[in-house]
């Protein structure tokens, strides 16, 4: 099997690779994409030997092009959002990892389905933002939806054989995603003000980036997961239910109406949904340890807070509005955000943001790209003004 992973650099693209060299006789790299990390994507194409690498910008692609040039390495350099969908639609490529992290990567994973390839999706974002373009583009063309988010994945495992989004014909009645409840699951409420990025990054089971991280302790994650799981299980909202579950041993569960509850289990590694998604329908060996029940010793579930997780609660009001509103969404938490990074707003401050940018934003629909990409554009400048607006530093 030939792969394009787009966000190579990141820890999805990393541990990706860690299964692709596991299996050398399996998968060829054609090309690999990262944004800024000249040094790591120049290690990776002396690794992989990919006929084609691509940078975010022009001056990285050059000191990258020197690099291989002079380790030996006959690899292609381009950089640019043109070159990115250039090689996830490559025709000798069979599937694409699509990770690249947040709206940027909407554009070259759409161009993997409108391509017809296996589409290993770990951006979110591209169902968030556009899940009806973007599922109508998949059908048309034929391409096949592997989900990498470790929820998704496992949703996809215990889904009914062939499922093909009746929910009423395969029996099923909820799709339970679960959620570790991040960092701040047990602080204090009157403590969440004073929270740091630094405290905010440090997941307690999964090594992640910084945004996802943060996502993470918001728990908006789970709120774009919903949208996710409507999109890609045909599931409504109200037949979509998050539980925290601080182990994160299971990865989610499917409710059928006979009583059945199918979950899938492992120990926190994305190479397992990696592993899975790439060699579907078959099983490979991931680099993940077994599962040992006996030290995991307990399995404990807890209703989500909506006082301490108001991001989640903001997912399910955009699923339900429909339109351009999970394109705003998506823009605000990435703008509200990267201000938190930056101490510009405090982390209480990222739900506010939001909310209030879905207040700020007219309702409209969405039919095709540009209208997704102009409802981005309008979330962003709308959380960038009330930010600016509002002076908002953090303590």
């Amino acid at each position: 099997m030939k792969l394009t992973v787009l966000g190579a650099t990141g820890s999805i693209g990393v541990s990706t690779l860690d299964v692709v060299a596991r299996h050398p006789d399996r998968f060829e790299v054609v090309a690999l994409t990262g944004h800024s990390q000249v040094d790591v994507l120049a290690a990776q194409c002396r690794k992989f030997h990919p006929a084609y690498a691509v940078m975010g910008g022009a001056v990285d692609a050059q000191r990258l092009a020197l690099l291989l040039k002079d380790a030996g390495v006959r690899t292609e350099v381009l950089h640019g959002a043109e070159a990115l969908v250039q090689v996830a639609g490559l025709p000798e490529v069979d599937a694409v990892m699509a990770a690249i992290v947040g709206a940027a990567g909407l554009p070259p994973t759409l161009a993997a389905a409108r391509a017809g390839k296996r589409v290993l999706l770990a951006n979110k974002e591209a169902l968030v933002m556009a899940g009806a373009v973007f599922m109508a583009e998949a059908r048309r063309a034929g391409a096949l939806l592997l989900p990498i988010d470790s929820e998704h994945n496992a949703v996809f495992q215990s889904m009914p054989h062939n499922y093909a989004g009746d929910m009423a014909h395969g029996g099923v009645r909820r799709i339970l995603l679960t959620a570790s409840g991040g960092p701040f699951r047990t602080t204090p409420l009157d403590v969440l003000a004073a929270v740091t990025p630094e405290q905010a990054v440090a997941h307690p089971n999964w090594s992640m980036g910084r945004k996802i991280s943060v996502d993470s302790a918001t728990m908006m994650n789970k709120g774009l997961e919903v949208i996710e799981a409507h999109w890609l299980f045909n599931a409504p909202a109200d037949r979509i239910e998050v539980v925290i579950h601080p182990q994160s041993v299971i990865h989610s569960l499917v409710d059928y109406e006979d009583g059945s509850v199918l979950a899938q289990l492992g120990n926190p590694d994305m190479r397992t949904p990696i592993a899975h998604a790439l060699a579907w329908p078959e099983r490979i060996d991931s680099g993940v340890a077994a599962l040992d029940l006996f030290a995991v010793a307990r399995l404990d579930f807890e209703r989500p807070d909506p006082k301490r997780f108001p991001c989640l609660d903001l997912g399910y009001r955009a699923l339900r509005a429909a339109g351009n509103a999970a394109a705003v969404l998506n823009a605000a938490n990435e703008v509200a955000v990267a201000a938190f990074l930056e101490r510009r707003l405090s982390f209480l401050g990222i739900a506010d943001l939001i909310a209030a940018t879905l207040d700020a934003v007219p309702h409209a629909a969405v039919p095709d790209l540009a209208a997704v990409l102009e409802a981005d554009r309008q979330g962003r400048a709308a959380a960038l003004d009330l930010l600016d607006r509002s002076g908002a530093r953090s303590a």
